[in-house]
């Protein structure tokens, strides 16, 4: 467990991406009861990557998002350790926001998402 207040230079969670079959139908447990800033995912179509998630292991945790003060510089820093990339240069995610993933085979087996 970490302690302690984090400056501005330190990753913070932005947010946990929930994959799930239907946004209307979870959209009410996490707006009106939890009260709590989600990202739910919901497949666009059977090939896509929530749909092949869904499929493997069922509504849950897709990923989590980290927001990072410097998205190129924590890349490089990723690169430099020998952590593996899905996305080599940041592209645009929800919102227009920069965001890269790392692999979840070189983060104990959870797909992380960076964002500035």
């Amino acid at each position: 467990m970490l302690t302690g207040e984090m400056t501005d230079s330190r990753a913070r969670v932005a947010h946990v991406g929930i994959a799930v079959p239907s946004i209307a139908h979870a959209l009410g447990f996490y707006r009106d009861i939890l009260d709590v800033q989600v990202e739910l995912l919901e497949p666009r179509d059977a090939e896509s990557p929530v749909a092949k998630f869904l499929a493997r292991r069922g509504p849950g945790i897709h990923h989590i998002c980290y927001r990072v003060p410097d998205l190129d510089r924590t890349l490089e820093r990723c690169r430099a350790a020998g952590y593996r990339l899905v996305d080599e240069q940041p592209r645009r995610g929800a919102n227009g926001r920069r965001i890269a993933f790392l692999h979840p085979k070189a983060t104990a087996g959870i797909l992380l998402e960076l964002t500035e």
